[in-house]
């Protein structure tokens, strides 16, 4: 299935049914008078966040989404029928915008969430509405209220505890599936990971979603190599782990390459919980270690953890410590929550 996390659409919500000008003639009826029915409410249309989807690509092949119309009332006092609602099945994780794509319309953040995106017209009043003691036949009925047609954007921000971050070749997709059932393509080559992937990591009997994104380059916040458009994807997690290459020549330089990528996008990201390892350390002597380890530390101003995502070396302290930072980011998550229910006291 190919990944896709970024789309136009086009909705429509269904027009209501006229009013209906009608009365009655029954031929043993002494009384006659309007019996004009309602016409029938269009259909909505809804997003619903849904179990199963990691990918926006259905809607590569539609992009077109339009409810179905209210039937006009009939006499006899009958109310034509309600057009059929249209939902959206988007992933959980999207946003969606209007279309200048800055404004946030709704963030499908949890299974099962729905939200109106296109409210269905009103049906139009038949011509019974308009009797009165003055005007006993009207012969006037009101029309439907018009859909309402709008275009909207579909992003997917992919829903992981833990993002990767690094340049090319870091060692990002090898982390990822040493520890693992994801398959991510892994060669020496840069740029091998060209669409964000999610694994499943479990450390002491705790399970939690790992995000690996394409690696990123200097100016990629200009649109270098292929840009910055999956960090995305990390806005959503608890805590980043930063891979750097232990055998590049250049280490302070790739490491400060990276945060100031994270600086130029925005959204928060350079404040989020930042575990950096130096990775690769299976290709380094204990002296070469000990040096790069305190050439990196003094450049981060924190401790740097060692890692070796081939010989798995170090994999299982690097998960206790994205562990910690995710439970401690749940507690402060429930305590902002139960802040925001308590009853307010002057």
């Amino acid at each position: 299935m190919k990944f896709l996390d970024l789309c136009k659409v086009y909705i429509r919500s269904g027009g209501g049914g006229g009013g209906s000008v009608s009365f009655r003639r029954e031929k043993y009826i002494e009384f006659g008078g309007p019996d004009g029915g309602d016409g029938g409410n269009g259909g909505s249309v809804w997003a619903e966040g849904v179990d199963g989807l990691n990918t926006l690509i259905d809607f590569r092949y539609q992009q077109h989404f339009f409810a179905q119309s209210g039937q006009p009332g009939m006499g006899q006092q009958r109310t034509g029928k309600t057009g059929d609602d249209i939902v959206l099945r988007v992933p959980v994780g999207t946003e969606i915008l209007d279309e200048d794509e800055e404004t946030v319309l709704a963030d499908m953040t949890e299974l099962g969430q729905r939200v109106q995106l296109a409210r269905g017209g009103n049906g139009g009043w038949g011509n019974l509405h308009f009797k009165t003691a003055t005007n006993q036949a009207p012969r006037r009925a009101n029309p439907g209220q018009p859909g309402v047609e709008r275009t909207i954007w579909l992003r997917l921000k992919l829903i992981a505890d833990v993002g990767l971050l690094g340049l090319p070749n870091a060692g990002k997709s090898t982390f990822l599936a040493a520890t693992s059932n994801a398959r991510p393509k892994i060669a020496d080559y840069p740029f091998t990971t060209l669409h964000p992937n999610l694994g499943v990591v479990g450390v002491d009997n705790v399970e939690f979603v790992v995000a690996d994104i394409p690696g990123l380059i200097e100016g990629a916040h200009e649109g270098r190599g292929l840009g910055d458009q999956f960090l995305g994807h990390v806005e959503r997690c608890a805590v980043l782990l930063h891979l750097v290459d232990g055998t590049s020549g250049t280490l302070i330089e790739d490491y400060h390459t990276i945060i100031g990528e994270l600086e130029a996008y925005g959204a928060g990201l350079n404040d989020k919980p930042r575990i950096t390892v130096l990775n690769k350390v299976d290709a380094l002597d204990a002296e070469e270690r000990a040096f790069l380890r305190e050439e990196l530390q003094q450049a981060v101003g924190a401790k740097v953890m060692l890692m070796s995502g081939v010989s798995k070396e170090g994999t299982v302290e690097v998960l206790r410590a994205l562990r910690a930072e995710i439970d401690e980011n749940r507690l402060r998550g429930r305590a902002a929550d139960a802040e925001e229910d308590a009853p307010w006291r002057p």
